[in-house]
């Protein structure tokens, strides 16, 4: 199956609602799931990440940058730099080598807080995504919304959590 993951972001940090971390119960922590490799990223803008084979197919054109935090604690907004690469992705999708393909956006979130919440986060993550790549003419029925929330989740203190903060989004099989 041919996946592209970009991992959306907003490397601002800010205070959230409900201020304390909720540490997850190590007694109901299941080990992780073995998971298929999966292609090597490319850092394409301050806070995302593209494939190498959809920077390939849609030959997209970016400066590579060192990883910084993904979406800040409790935001889903993106950046302009953000908004930059879903330009170039939506084109590939929509005019350009990979015209009428469909993609999965799958919002995440780190740990903290309550497993309702964290899957609350992560549908208002790819929803950002999803309404700005449909603003740019994705057809509806080439988007699949879904949320992990923190259920795969592997952060541990601030940089790790700040990984699981993000939206994959995934070439779906034709």
């Amino acid at each position: 199956m041919k996946r592209l993951f970009v991992v959306i972001a907003a490397s601002s940090l800010a205070a959230c609602s409900h201020s304390k971390p909720h540490p997850v119960s190590v007694a109901t922590a299941a080990p992780p799931a073995a998971k298929p490799p999966q292609p090597a990223a490319v850092a394409v803008s301050p806070s995302l990440s593209v494939s190498q084979e959809l920077a390939r197919a849609c030959a997209l054109d970016f400066n590579a940058t060192p990883k910084t935090p993904k979406f800040g604690f409790d935001r889903f907004q993106l950046l302009p730099a953000d908004r930059n690469v879903l330009d170039q992705v939506a084109t590939c999708i929509t005019t350009g080598p990979l015209r009428g393909r469909a993609l999965k956006l799958v919002g995440r979130a780190d740990p903290r807080g309550t497993e309702e919440y964290n899957l609350g986060l992560g549908t208002r993550r790819a929803s950002s995504v999803r309404d700005y790549l449909e603003h740019l003419g994705v057809a509806d029925q080439q988007l699949t919304e879904t949320t992990r929330g923190a259920l795969d989740a592997t952060g541990t203190d601030d940089a790790g959590w700040a990984v699981d903060r993000r939206v994959d989004l995934e070439l779906r099989a034709s």
